[in-house]
């Protein structure tokens, strides 16, 4: 895997916990304890947002409050380090303006962007593609 700072989309996380995916499941849960163990992985407020509602709606078995808010003070709150604010806005506006992204991706590549991120790890962007210097990777492309 590349090295230096790291970025995961909520889709590492969904993956984490899905027990349908075994192989995308332990490549999550690996990339979620890197990112825990290293410091070098990271996210932002949008990745816990949609999580924490992806898990207590879309989830087979969805989480309940309390493992919600457990997994948010044992996972999720450690890795996040980018927060939202009109700086953050205006660089996901440039992306999807440059990129032509949906704004939401835009934001993610925003957050990735602004924590000087090399790689953003996302099974749903564009794999492969360069903005700047980090690089999109699909860390299941290859399963």
């Amino acid at each position: 895997m590349p090295p230096g700072r790291f970025f995961l989309d909520t889709n590492i996380f969904v993956y984490s916990f899905d027990d349908s995916a075994p192989v995308k499941r332990a490549v999550a849960q690996e990339l979620v304890e890197r990112a825990l163990t290293t410091r070098q992985g990271l996210i932002s407020y949008q990745v816990i947002q949609e999580f924490l509602n992806v898990a207590g709606t879309r989830f087979a078995v969805p989480l309940s409050v309390e493992d919600r808010r457990t997994y948010l003070d044992r996972v999720l709150a450690p890795l996040c380090e980018v927060f939202a604010g009109p700086g953050l806005f205006a660089r996901a506006l440039d992306v999807q303006e440059r990129y032509g992204f949906a704004f939401y991706d835009a934001l993610i590549f925003a957050g990735a962007l602004e924590a000087a991120c090399a790689v953003l790890y996302t099974e749903d962007l564009q794999a492969g593609q360069r903005i700047g210097a980090m690089e999109i990777v699909d860390p299941f492309a290859r399963l």
